[in-house]
């Protein structure tokens, strides 16, 4: 079974969510998302500033196996990226919880965060 830590939520597209101190929403893909799409070459992240809504595509992830999109899990607007991702983009497959994640918003109703996926449940959808 993948790795699916307790303390994040999840969206049923394999994106992962962490609520940080300061409110803002810290985004990746999950362990399981990374091991099916194999080797990243390259990700494109959404601009900082930009104006996001939950379950629109934002961002895509190339691998060498598929391109994926990767949809934002909440609304509200980016407020960072990885940049270490331009240089790295294997850090989704070997820290994907860690140093691959990719962006953060800062949502518009801090509520929708709480309403994704807990891991129980994401570990039942990809179970």
């Amino acid at each position: 079974m993948s790795n699916v830590p307790a303390d994040l939520r999840y969206t049923s597209e394999h994106e992962w969510v962490r609520v940080e101190a300061d409110g803002t929403v810290r985004v990746g893909i999950t362990d399981f998302a990374q091991d099916q799409l194999g080797d990243v070459v390259y990700v494109s992240l959404p601009a900082e500033g930009e104006t996001v809504t939950a379950g629109a595509a934002v961002g895509e992830v190339e691998s060498t196996k598929s391109v994926s999109e990767i949809t934002a899990p909440v609304s509200g607007t980016v407020s960072g990226h990885n940049p270490g991702l331009e240089t790295r983009p294997d850090l989704v497959n070997t820290d994907p919880y860690g140093d691959g994640w990719m962006f953060t918003i800062t949502p518009e109703d801090p509520a929708q965060a709480a309403a994704l996926l807990d891991a129980g449940a994401y570990a039942q959808h990809v179970g």
